[in-house]
Order: structure tokens, then sequence, then C-alpha cells
């Protein structure tokens, strides 16, 4: 009899999760920013809880967990429920993360599910206008004729600007102090003035100095031009290549997560993302709409990782302890 009743318990456990994964979303759910209010990833995030709040006739709430270049909010995620209840915006920190810090307190890819790339922005390569170079092969040319000459601004230490400045001084070997400054906005400031006269930053803050004239701007680093400014190549087209780096916008839960609910996450946020006012918005932040799948997102990660544990081990970066 005991047996029985055993097995009942196991079998009536072991169909829970299927069962709460059919009813979902059936609660709020909580969507965690790990970035101060009004930035890149909290905007997108809160297009995207709107509609999916809209769309499922649940709330999807945000929190904003800000600190530790992002851990702060995602090592909540990672000691979440594996319920769908608590979600993830993940920045390229996600990726950095792991290799930057000396103790980093998740493990990114035991602890979360991806459900999907929402958004990504490519990074640029600007100068101020009273640098002779007007495209990428030129300023290379330029920092090698003149080594220890040229500064690089960047707006802060393992940010994906940064490292693709370092994988950008490697390639080439070349001889330039890269200048970490407290976010996009001071770093482009000292570029504007000629005090850094390069920098790599993320397009977004970049953009409008570029269409008014007071950068110019060499490339953007992702695989296609960036329709915010679609007169800037990319490096490939520049003779650049293997330089390719993005800020992502992605989207994870806790792993274990039942399936059906990654699944229906990912559907629902790609529908999100194809919607005419979203990419409206995106295009206005410089962002690229993505909505790849699981597995796809899964294989982003993975060779993300890999390639700036290689850029911060080559490029000598301290790591954070």
């Amino acid at each position: 009899m005991l047996l029985v009743i055993a097995l009942a318990v196991n079998s009536l456990i072991q169909t829970m999760p299927e069962a709460h994964a059919q009813n979902y979303p059936n609660k709020p759910v909580k969507v965690i920013v790990p970035f101060a209010p009004a930035g890149p990833t909290d905007v997108m995030a809160r297009l995207v809880a709107q509609k999916l709040s809209e769309n499922l006739k649940q709330q999807f709430y945000i929190e904003n967990h800000a600190g530790a270049g992002g851990n702060l909010g995602t090592v909540q995620v990672a000691r979440s429920a594996p319920d769908g209840y608590t979600i993830l915006v993940a920045s390229s920190s996600f990726v950095v993360n792991p290799s930057l810090y000396a103790k980093n307190p998740y493990d990114a890819f035991k602890d979360f599910a991806p459900i999907t790339l929402a958004a990504a922005t490519p990074n640029i390569v600007v100068v101020n206008p009273g640098i002779p170079a007007k495209t990428v092969k030129e300023l290379i040319e330029l920092m090698k004729a003149n080594p220890g000459k040229y500064t690089i601004a960047h707006p802060g230490i393992g940010t994906t600007p940064h490292l693709a400045a370092e994988l950008f001084k490697l390639t080439y070997q070349l001889d330039a102090d890269t200048v970490p400054f407290g976010g996009a906005a001071p770093a482009i400031q000292s570029t504007v003035a000629g005090h850094t006269p390069i920098a790599f930053t993320a397009l977004p803050p970049t953009a409008s100095q570029v269409q008014g004239g007071t950068l110019r701007g060499l490339a953007v680093t992702s695989k296609k031009r960036s329709l915010t400014l679609p007169d800037v190549p990319t490096l490939v087209e520049a003779g650049i290549a293997g330089q390719e780096s993005v800020t992502m916008q992605g989207i994870l839960v806790r792993a274990g997560t039942p399936k059906e609910i990654i699944d229906l996450l990912n559907r629902e946020i790609a529908k999100v993302m194809a919607l005419p006012d979203v990419k409206a918005k995106c295009d206005q932040l410089g962002f690229d709409p993505v909505a790849d799948t699981p597995e796809e997102f899964t294989a982003y990660i993975k060779s993300e990782v890999e390639k700036w544990s290689k850029v911060i081990k080559d490029a000598k970066v301290p790591q954070i302890r």
C-alpha cells in the first residue's frame, strides 16, 4: 500500500511542471534588468514587457537591480525558481563577465536557459574630424606611423566597445592606450573635444554625433550596415575581417524551466519584435531586431564567451576581484 502511495505521489510531482507550463502565465512575471533605469537594456525590456503583458493578458513588470557590472541582477535570476516567472534581460556583460571577474557569481551555461537574442546593436569606430583618416585602413596606417600618439576612448572596462578596441589593437599590433570612461556619454564628449581622438562605442549614443558631423563614423562592427547610419560601412566592407562585435539584448530564464514555457516565450517575443511599432522604436534606439531560436542564442552565447575570454587574456585586461 505504501509503495502504491509513493508511486502515485511521484507521478503527481512529475506531472506538476507540465501542468504548470500549460497554464503559464497565471500570475505576474518579474522581468529583471541588471542595470539602472533609462539605459538601452531598460528601454528594451520595458518595450518587450509591455507587449507581452498585452498579448498574454498577464502583467510582466520590470525590476531594476543595478550593480557589479550587471552581476547583481543576473545572479538573482540564477537563484530563482525554474518556473518562468523570473526573466532576465541581459546585455553583453552576460558573456563578458565570466572572464572579466575572477570569481563570477553565475555560470552562463549551467544556470540559465536562453530564450532569444531579442535585438542587438553594433559598436562603431569614430574619430574626431581633425583626424585625417577617412577609412579604417587609413586609421590603421596613421596609428602605425605614429606609435603611442593616439588614444582610444571607450565607455568602460569590460564593455564590448572596450574589448573590440583591444581586439583591434591586437590584430594590427597598434601602439595606443585605451582610455576608460564612466559610460558612453563622457567617452563621446572626450572624442568630440579631441582629447581622445578615436573612440569605440555602442552605436545608439553616438549616432547623433555622426549624423551632426561632430564625429566621423569609420565603420560599424556588425555583419550588416545599421539602418540608423546607412552610409557608414561595416568593418568587413572596409576590408577588416574578424572584428565583429555587438551589444546584445538577450532574454533568459533559470535553467530547468519547462521547455513549453521557453518555447512559448520565444514565440511571443518573436511576435513582439516583428511588430511595426517595435521595429520603429528599435530603429530609433539604434537596435536591429533579431529574435532567434533558443538553440541559436545558446550557440551565440558560447561563441561570445569564448571570443571575449581570449581577448581579455591576450590583451591582459586585469580581472575584477
